[in-house]
């Protein structure tokens, strides 16, 4: 187990706060799930409640450790995209290279386990995650029924947006819309029109907390159109109020009468949420919204960030590559046949899309997640087929060629092959379903970023020639 693991576990057991133990603790264990005897409290009082005790913590963590080192900090780092360094607080999620991504201690498979489903359901609803995102805790499904509804009540966007949408060429790319109509939604933030009328500091959270919850709830009425527009019809189907976030996701694409795609969406939704806080897309909303940029804003410019070739685009390139593979040795090939096909791939200087990962030392359990799901549902899908022997063939091919530190496949082996199966088939438009996802993560990380005034990013840089020059000075 590393020693980040480790750490992680240790600080979600603090002792509990009381007259003769002051010390603070974490709010509660991530496996526990909370009943209450009276009215279930909504998200929001939930989070005023843990807000005083995550600031204890904070004080506490400082002033026991504050000048402790987390680790040195070497050039091949800064040169390296800052890669490694242990510099950012991340509370709803932690990547170990040996587990995984954990939501709040919660592997893939616990998520899968505990988190609410839906009516006759059997993956776990986004609403549950973005709930344990932010407190740490495992909501009722009397809890997630609630939020879903709430979601549902604020899902639709003013007319100019929609007029916006509509007036874009089928010809900009559904990425550059998503994020031209989120930050079009900036018009209406609460937390811009609050800080312009001097609202107290302790009291930020609550108009990100709002602008959060709208935004979420108006990303299907958004992509929806643009997917509408840019695809089909142009005409977007209504929101149902009384089905939850994923369901009304498939509908106004035009899934929703087919089961399995919107549990597919439920599973998709919950996987991609959350990765760290170090990725582009997670990192550069933070970034911005440390400038107190509203939550529009910031998460503008991580669609952004998302949209680039080396982040969000990873799932299009594996599809095509697949296809390619296909086209080339057909449908059922033997093993031998893809096997030389890996191997030219790799002889003509090109990589294997959707296998290896900075962090991880191991298969994704996002992949892995992905794959069951694929095995309950289209076991017999040519091209989960295709993935299925790339799955037990390009690892071995990989060690043997010898330059990839992690020969396994990530999350974006699978994820398009899965949309393609069910009639999703325009790749251009994968990345605006991961942005959508993306948002539960890093708008829940914004919320208790301004809880606990967090202030505004400013790391140290320096010149190539100065650090040349830092060295040469010790010798």
């Amino acid at each position: 187990m590393s020693l980040l693991r480790t750490f992680s576990r240790i600080s979600y057991r603090l002792p509990k706060i009381s007259a003769s133990n002051p010390l603070p603790r974490k709010a509660l264990s991530a496996t526990c799930t909370r009943f209450y005897a009276s009215r279930p409290k909504t998200l929001k009082e939930r989070i005023e409640e843990l807000i005083p005790e995550k600031q204890e913590e904070i004080k506490f963590v400082k002033k026991e450790h504050g000048t402790k080192s987390m680790g040195n900090v070497t050039v091949d780092m800064i040169y390296g995209g800052m890669r490694g360094i242990k510099g950012l607080v991340w509370e709803g999620s932690v990547l170990d290279p040996e587990e995984g991504i954990e939501f709040r201690d919660l592997t893939i498979d616990e998520c899968r386990e505990k988190l609410p489903k839906a009516e006759g359901g059997k993956e776990p609803l986004p609403e549950g995650l973005f709930w344990l995102l932010l407190t740490g805790e495992v909501p009722t499904e009397e809890q997630v029924r609630a939020l879903s509804a709430d979601w549902a009540a604020r899902s639709a966007i003013p007319s100019f947006v929609e007029e916006l949408i509509d007036g874009c060429p089928n010809t900009l790319h559904p990425m550059s819309q998503f994020s031209l109509a989120v930050i079009a939604l900036q018009h209406d933030s609460n937390f811009a029109k609050a800080y312009q009328s001097g609202v107290e500091k302790k009291s930020y959270w609550q108009y990100v907390y709002e602008d959060s919850m709208d935004l979420i709830s108006k990303l299907p009425n958004i992509v929806g159109r643009i997917y509408r527009n840019v695809y089909k019809d142009g005409k977007v189907p209504s929101i149902d109020p009384n089905q939850d976030y994923s369901y009304n996701l498939a509908k106004v694409l035009g899934y929703d009468g087919d089961k399995d795609f919107v549990e597919l969406l439920r599973l998709y939704l919950t996987i991609h949420s959350d990765h760290e806080g170090g990725n582009v897309s997670a990192h550069t909303t933070r970034l911005v919204s440390s400038a107190l940029s509203d939550p529009y804003l910031s998460f503008s410019a991580a669609l952004n960030g998302l949209a680039g070739p080396l982040h969000g685009l990873a799932n299009q390139e594996v599809v095509r590559w697949i296809f390619q593979l296909r086209d080339s040795v057909g449908e059922s090939p033997s093993d031998e046949v893809v096997k030389e096909y890996v191997w030219d791939t790799l002889k003509s200087g090109k990589v294997i899309p959707g296998y290896g990962h900075a962090v991880l030392r191991k298969t994704d359990p996002r992949y892995t997640a992905q794959r069951d799901f694929a095995l309950k549902h289209l076991p017999n899908d040519p091209l989960f087929k295709l993935v299925s022997q790339l799955y037990t063939i390009v690892p071995d091919v990989l060690l043997e060629h010898g330059k990839t530190k992690n020969p396994w496949p990530n999350v974006d082996a699978h994820s398009g092959v899965l949309l393609q199966h069910f009639g999703l088939v325009e790749q251009n438009f994968y990345t605006v379903l991961f942005g959508v996802s993306r948002a539960l993560g890093v708008l829940a990380q914004l919320i208790w970023d301004r809880a606990l005034g967090f202030p505004i990013e400013r790391p140290k840089s320096y010149p190539t020639e100065m650090i040349r020059k830092m060295f040469e000075e010790q010798k």
